[in-house]
């Protein structure tokens, strides 16, 4: 049987763990907290006058790190509205070994990502875009489409700041819904945003399990303490993989589109999400 599955849902993402830029000593130890994904930020947590070091420490870093199959590095940029994010894009084209994916922040418009993948276009790296106002989630449709895209992230804390609202689940809800129906439209991954009270690990535990309910896979972190939490969350139950298995089978056993599976009516669209569970399953021995 051929497998219908992306990329994206079979690779290890469940976890993005930012570290600060001009924190060059933290990188390393980053990338050992066993995170699927580390994003070394240039954004936010670094200062004006920490700007241009950052992005030094960043790409030397990121030049040196061997890709695998297990972990992925990310750089994320200053926004491209503003010159610090303009020569990030840059100084990441121009680099001799250019980091494979970038995340761009304040992403309002699918044009953000076209200058980008313009800039990028003969390198292999790939973009994630991380929406972070209610005109940026309201685009979110447009901007999944757009080149050399990989996952859409919601930014939550200016998203619910621009409105108004107290960051929580219900404030957040709309705009995790459509960045996972957006990213789903097109085959993408989708990142949520951290869950800030690092000491609650049961809340962590049932945000993530919450939100992968919509259709959320991965979540982003603030502290290597909450990388185990996330990914062990975000892996399927025994439970969960023996159905999977069982209609695997029967499909393959059956030449019809349908077929029952505990004496329920299967079809194509549980036997790719069975082919999902399955895909990520095999990263339970690494929790």
């Amino acid at each position: 049987m051929n497998s219908s599955v992306s990329k994206n849902q079979i690779r290890a993402r469940r976890c993005l763990l930012f570290v600060p830029g001009n924190r060059p000593e933290r990188f390393a130890k980053a990338l050992a907290s066993g995170a699927d994904m580390v994003c070394i930020d240039l954004e936010d947590a670094v200062g004006p006058n920490d700007k241009s070091a950052a992005r030094q420490h960043a790409l030397e870093f990121a030049a040196q790190f061997a890709e695998n199959s297990e972990q992925e590095l990310v750089i994320r940029l200053n926004s491209l509205h503003s010159t610090a994010g303009l020569a990030d894009l840059l100084a990441c084209a121009q680099a001799t070994n250019p980091p494979r994916l970038l995340m761009l922040a304040k992403v309002d418009s699918a044009t953000e990502i076209k200058i980008a993948a313009d800039v990028l276009a003969a390198l292999p790296t790939r973009l994630i875009a991380l929406i972070e106002t209610a005109q940026g989630v309201e685009r979110a449709f447009d901007i999944a489409r757009a080149p050399k895209l990989e996952m859409l992230m919601l930014g939550g804390a200016d998203y619910c700041a621009e409105l108004g609202a107290e960051m929580n689940r219900q404030s957040l809800l709309y705009a995790r819904s459509r960045l996972a129906a957006a990213a789903g439209s097109m085959g993408l991954g989708c990142i949520d945003v951290p869950f800030l009270d690092t000491a609650d690990s049961e809340g962590l535990r049932s945000e993530t399990m919450a939100v992968a309910e919509l259709g959320i896979a991965c979540k982003s972190a603030i502290h290597p303490n909450q990388v185990a939490a996330i990914q062990s969350s975000l892996l399927p139950s025994s439970q969960e993989v023996d159905r999977a298995r069982r209609i695997i089978a029967a499909f393959e056993a059956s030449p019809f589109a349908a077929v029952l599976v505990d004496n329920k009516l299967v079809d194509r669209p549980i036997l790719l999400a069975a082919e999902r569970i399955i895909a990520r399953a095999r990263f339970r021995e690494s929790v």
